[in-house]
């Protein structure tokens, strides 16, 4: 499934391109050129000379070169006759952002879209939904306005979903939080391409680590199994599964004209799958971020370095609740805290029996003691640190020994709760390849699918 010419266009019509604010040609076109696409931009308007400083053609078959992909925003109505002309230039793909399909009761015309699509072997994204995104080469043709929403920087995630409006919080909440994402789709009603394609897309897509999605329903049971089981084995997917409830599942078939069906069997294939469900958006995030940035756990063991008890006995019962251990430290890296204490490198006062609590006046330099000492147990698979950056003994050193623990090859992840000094220093840490989570119950999420994506790997036949 090669779907490059959809989000590595070398020219773009923008058909319903318009000079009038608030419109959304208007919109596209300006996110076409602000966010740095490179390629060609051909705006079709059939009374503009001209479309923000831009030559415009009143139909695509006027356009002296080829195009690659037309992004379509007019009427519903108009879309197919549109369609026929984009097959008869040679259009490869079209982005449909028009709505009043099948989500609006509007089989027919959906259908008339597909036939015409099929005649010219014209791939759909869409209709009804909000564009895609390629934040890798700023080829941008979603219709929200920067300054309403944010885009992320480029990074490993890549998104899919059946809700535009969901899909454009979710990029504003990357952009806030400095999460890089690589693609974003808008899926739409998906009368042609859905979330399997994208996914038997996304599963060799180099620029993607982690495939992430939000969806009422799937198209194809059958296809979707494969194509999940497919992607899975090279790279993690996290999905964001709506319609759980019987009201829920109404709401989806009004939405896209989706069928949500019953949430039982969707959990069974993301399990057989190897999909990770996530249940909220945050989760969706804990999940990818973790697995951007770290490899898979080996195991279900995690070691807690911490300078605050409480938070290190919070995170003890999350991990405990989703099913993971507290790793037992082995008698040689107790001998090795017992011997550090004795010789005063470490604070008598001090629990090493993990949780390992280095107390809340613990500098970077006992913070690495103790984060090497777990790390080179055999009987630790994960590393979980918190660190309280309320306590003035904590100084800047801790962002390269936390950079150092990497040495080990085993994954860690760490916890900074608070405002605005923590958030500070985590991202700081992140830069080192560590993804910080803000609180402990995110960073259980983060070692729950560092290890579960782990066991899944060992599976016979993954």
């Amino acid at each position: 499934m090669n779907l490059d010419f959809l989000f590595y266009p070398q020219s773009v019509a923008v058909i319903g391109a318009s000079n009038k604010e608030g419109k959304i040609g208007n919109a596209i076109m300006k996110n076409l050129i602000n966010f740095g696409f490179k390629g060609r931009i051909y705006p079709v308007n059939v009374k503009e000379e001209k479309v923000l400083g831009i030559k415009a053609y009143k139909s695509v078959l006027e356009i002296p070169d080829s195009v690659d992909v037309a992004v379509i925003s007019i009427p519903g109505r108009f879309v197919p006759q549109i369609l026929e002309e984009c097959g008869q230039k040679g259009v490869k793909g079209a982005v449909v952002i028009s709505a009043g399909f099948k989500e609006a009761g509007n089989v027919e015309l959906e259908n008339k879209l597909l036939e015409v699509a099929r005649k010219w072997n014209i791939r759909i994204v869409g209709p009804n939904c909000l564009g895609v995104t390629n934040i890798e080469n700023g080829f941008d043709c979603t219709f929200n306005p920067p300054e309403r929403q944010a885009r992320p920087e480029f990074g490993g995630i890549a998104f899919m979903s059946q809700s535009g409006a969901f899909g454009a919080a979710i990029l504003d909440w990357a952009a806030r939080h400095e999460v890089g994402m690589s693609k974003f789709i808008s899926l739409g009603n998906m009368a042609d391409l859905d979330e399997s394609d994208f996914m038997e897309y996304l599963k060799d897509d180099k620029a993607t680590k982690v495939i992430t999605a939000y969806l009422e329903g799937v198209k194809d049971g059958k296809k979707f199994l494969k194509a999940a089981r497919d992607a899975t084995k090279k790279k993690p997917v996290v999905i964001l599964k709506s319609g759980r409830t019987e009201a829920g599942a109404k709401a989806a078939a009004s939405h896209t004209g989706s069928l949500a069906g019953s949430y039982a069997i969707y959990q069974a294939a993301f399990e057989q799958t190897g999909v990770l469900e996530a249940r909220s958006m945050r989760q969706l995030f804990n999940y990818a971020k973790a697995l951007t940035m770290q490899k898979p756990a080996n195991g279900d063991r995690v070691a807690i370095v911490t300078n605050g008890g409480g938070a290190g006995v919070m995170m003890s019962d999350g991990l405990l609740e989703v099913g993971l251990k507290i790793a037992e430290l082995s008698g040689r890296t107790n001998e090795k805290f017992a011997k550090a204490i004795e010789e005063g490198k470490l604070p008598e006062h001090m629990s090493y029996k993990n949780p390992i609590d280095i107390i809340g006046d613990a500098p970077s330099s006992r913070y690495e003691t103790a984060m090497r000492y777990a790390l080179e147990d055999e009987n630790v698979d994960v590393l979980a640190v918190i660190a309280l950056f309320q306590s003035p003994a904590l100084d800047d050193g801790i962002v390269d020994a936390v950079g150092k623990m990497q040495e080990y090859g085993k994954p860690v992840i760490f916890i900074a709760p608070g405002g605005a000094y923590p958030e500070k220093m985590a991202r700081r840490i992140e830069k080192t390849g560590v993804p910080v989570f803000e609180t402990v119950e995110d960073g259980v999420d983060a070692v729950y699918a560092l290890v579960k994506y782990g066991q899944y790997l060992k599976e016979p036949g993954v």
